[in-house]
């Protein structure tokens, strides 16, 4: 066996001896993260799994409990992730804030006023913001002449299945950023889109109330992770 086929072999060794929390990382290092699967990318913020599971299984077996999907473990609780065997509380803290990291990741593309032409625009400039929560929330874009974003404001947080939506509140946010007009929004953690009744109360309420004042109400939307439901779309605004 020459030098080269001597050195070979021992690399080959080295790999093979690797803990399994190292080998994601030497993957990274070779192929590039996007080789990595989301079991893998997590392992490398894990770091390590307990007696008789590798990280990259605890990982998997954490991502089957939410159906492999991220935005669902998002949803979860430090405690709630503290229920894995092998994930203490730093680990759930970092797990969640690199989530979170993901989430304003895709804000940033939003910085710089995007016009809003369509349902589908309003939806692109909120469904980072809302579509993984656990409770509802009511936000509003606020816009100019030239239907462009010129900031997103949180109205109000309510519980799993309602929050309120303060008509005053609106008007006066709307009314202080100096709106030509505005789209109401909000979501539905059940991920069904229809909206309810006190949903369309709140359309008429806020549709009379801009009326009053000179704003237009674009649109008002419901956000989900599979879609949304657009009040201007369906003709009912």
């Amino acid at each position: 066996m020459d030098e080269k086929q001597i050195e070979a072999s021992a690399s080959r060794a080295l790999k093979m001896s690797l803990a399994e929390s190292d080998r994601p990382r030497e993957k990274a290092k070779e192929r590039g993260f996007s080789s990595l699967t989301t079991a893998e990318l997590m392992a490398i913020l894990v770091g390590s799994g307990s007696r008789g599971e590798s990280v990259v299984e605890l990982c998997q077996r954490i991502l089957q409990k939410y159906d492999n999907k991220l935005y669902l473990m998002a949803r979860q609780t430090i405690k709630e992730l503290t229920k894995f065997r092998g994930i203490g509380e730093v680990k759930a803290i970092e797990l969640l804030a690199a989530l979170e990291i993901a989430r304003r990741y895709q804000l940033e593309e939003f910085d710089e006023m995007p016009q809003v032409r369509t349902s589908a625009d309003a939806y692109k400039c909120l469904s980072a913001l809302m579509r993984d929560l656990d409770h509802e929330e009511i936000w509003m874009l606020v816009l100019n002449r030239a239907k462009r974003v010129t900031s997103r404001v949180k109205i109000s947080v309510g519980g799993t299945t309602a929050a309120i939506g303060d008509v005053k509140v609106i008007l006066r946010e709307a009314l202080e950023k100096r709106a030509e007009g505005i789209i109401l929004a909000h979501n539905h953690p059940s991920d069904n889109a229809a909206p309810s009744a006190a949903d369309d109360d709140l359309t008429r309420r806020v549709q009379a109330g801009c009326k009053a004042v000179g704003i237009d109400l674009v649109d008002h939307i419901i956000v989900c992770r599979g879609g949304y439901f657009s009040y201007i779309d369906s003709s009912r605004l």
